[in-house]
């Protein structure tokens, strides 16, 4: 649910904060007030396409802000699978900053994220629909998922389970591909496989041999300045011919001395015990680069053989994958796919018959499904007509037309075809081809309406769906949008009093100059403005106190009827 819009420096919109409300939320002003400015904002931070020009004149930057509160396990599961960090409160801040060069930057919870993300998750808050937006009911691609959401856990555990069928059906189907190859081809893909396996096998790869040969190729690369300081470091150690005393017998005469005069003070002993091990410690040490330096060898043969045998595998992870494993799962794979070009024909019968296994089951999913759709799309047909003669389309019939197609896909074998007749004695006709816009916004509204139970999206944005209505139509409409509101928030925006007196909460979006500067703001208004603003919806220019009674009646009723709904 969208608990809170946060808007600074976009369009005419200098800053407005704006909390929302549970259930129906009204917003309403004077054509071109700036309404538009409001769901395009919204749009925009749900990753909407935006231009830099609609920074606020004189600032750098624009800043949209949504804070939802969460409460849906599908989308706290998608927030989980992208890292998006959720408190306890389960509230979610989505924001986009757009910066004077033209770029933006979305986060979620303070963390950026891209527009693909944003784009997934949002999609399941919040559902706008607009003047524009109803053309989606024009496109027969959106009509399957609008009937499976009706139809529930039924339908999409199906789809689910034939989903991985398809995928290893069309995978199968791939691989015909690679066996329907003529005797010449065969053979040269053959001869090209073979080569490859078997410069993969001469090299006799052993799995970390790379690591090991490095070390020993940085050892033996560095061999002589390795020698130099080791034997330079000995010398320091031992002392040399030209009488240099080494460390070994200065510390042994410091013992000596110390040993001396232990006995005249209990602290000259401890120091004395100290350098003690001092020289037993570096006699050890002197050890050691002795045994180091004898046992070192500076085998030039080896560093060349080390050489060569690092640039053949080199030259293999530049052919077939960036470590020895990958080289040796490489050339596993095809090993693997030279077998089945060898025995092309006892592969090829046996995916045959795996493909035919497959499309049975997939088949009876598709059935299954039909089934499902079918029985629903009857029900949902009716459920719509009824909502529809209540909003004042009372010759309309409408009907939901589950079809087979030619083939079937990941979503079964079903086309589905909204079909409606809005006159008594005229024939059904696709939706797309004889709805006007006005009847466009009311069957939207009753698909809505009669989903309202199944659709688990909370939050649903209507932007003027009473265009092309009034009078009774639109005090019908105006229920049926309470009706939804029970099911889910609504915001929507209207220019009919009929619908803005149903509203719970009341919002009032103007237009003023200040400083000759356009600024446009919103309000939320309490219940003596709200009438005052159902008046001036309608009563045009002048409101006179008849006006004033008549909205205050309206609002009223809506009253009652928000009770009784």
């Amino acid at each position: 649910m969208l608990i809170h819009l946060h808007v600074k420096n976009y369009a005419l919109i200098d800053e407005i904060n704006v909390d929302f409300d549970d259930n129906l939320n009204i917003l309403t002003g004077e054509t071109g007030a700036g309404k538009s400015i409001i769901i395009g904002s919204i749009n925009a931070v749900l990753g909407g396409k935006v231009s830099k020009d609609m920074i606020r004149t004189g600032c750098d930057s624009a800043l949209i802000e949504l804070l939802f509160y969460v409460d849906n396990n599908v989308v706290l599961s998608k927030l989980h699978e992208y890292d998006i960090n959720m408190d306890n409160n389960k509230e979610l801040l989505i924001t986009r900053k757009i910066n004077i060069n033209g770029r933006s930057v979305f986060r979620m919870n303070g963390q950026v994220v891209t527009t693909s993300i944003v784009k997934d998750i949002s999609t399941k808050l919040i559902d706008i629909h607009g003047q524009h937006e109803h053309q989606s009911l024009l496109n027969k691609k959106n009509y399957l998922s609008l009937l499976d959401t009706f139809c529930g856990v039924n339908v999409l555990g199906l789809k689910e389970k034939l989903r991985e069928k398809y995928a290893y059906y069309m995978e199968l189907s791939s691989k015909i591909d690679h066996f329907m190859l003529d005797e010449h081809t065969r053979k040269k893909e053959i001869s090209f496989l073979e080569y490859e396996i078997n410069e993969i096998t001469s090299a006799n790869l052993i799995i970390g041999e790379d690591e090991k040969l490095k070390e020993e190729y940085t050892l033996l690369s560095n061999g002589k300045k390795i020698i130099k300081s080791m034997s330079e470091i000995h010398t320091y150690v031992n002392g040399d011919s030209t009488n240099m005393t080494g460390a070994i017998d200065q510390i042994g005469q410091s013992v000596r001395l110390l040993s001396g005069i232990k006995t005249l003070d209990k602290n000259i002993m401890n120091m004395e015990e100290q350098i003690s091990n001092i020289e037993i410690m570096l006699s050890d040490f002197n050890r050691d680069i002795n045994d180091y330096i004898s046992s070192f060898e500076l085998d030039e043969s080896r560093y060349f053989e080390i050489e060569d045998r690092i640039d053949l595998i080199n030259n293999l992870k530049m052919k077939y994958g960036d470590t020895i494993d990958e080289i040796l799962k490489y050339k596993e794979e095809k090993e693997k796919y030279l077998e089945e070009l060898i025995n092309h024909e006892e592969h090829l019968n046996q995916i045959n018959k795996e493909i035919i296994k497959l499309k049975n089951e997939i088949e009876v999913y598709c059935g299954d499904l039909t089934r499902i759709r079918k029985e629903k799309a009857k029900h949902i047909s009716k459920l719509i007509v009824n909502v529809l003669r209540h909003i004042n389309l009372l010759n309309t019939n409408f009907i939901i037309d589950v079809n087979r197609a030619n083939k079937f896909n990941s979503n079964g074998w079903d086309e589905i075809e909204f079909l409606i007749s809005t006159n008594v004695g005229e024939p059904l006709k696709s939706l797309s081809k004889v709805a006007s816009g006005g009847e466009l916004s009311r069957i939207m509204l009753a698909i809505k309406s009669v989903l309202a139970g199944s659709d688990d999206i909370e939050s649903l944005i209507f932007d003027e769906i009473d265009t092309g209505i009034s009078g009774k139509t639109a005090g019908l409409v105006a229920e049926k949008l309470v009706q939804i509101s029970k099911e889910h928030q609504v915001i929507c925006i209207t220019h009919l009093a009929q619908i803005a007196a149903m509203g719970d909460a009341h919002f009032i979006i103007q237009k003023k100059v200040k400083d000759n500067v356009t600024h446009t703001l919103i309000n939320k208004l309490d219940k003596e403005s709200s009438i005052n603003e159902l008046a001036r919806l309608l009563g045009g220019i002048k409101i006179t106190d008849a006006v004033i009674a008549n909205a205050k009646e309206m609002k009223d009723y809506a009253e009652k009827v928000k009770k009784i709904q």
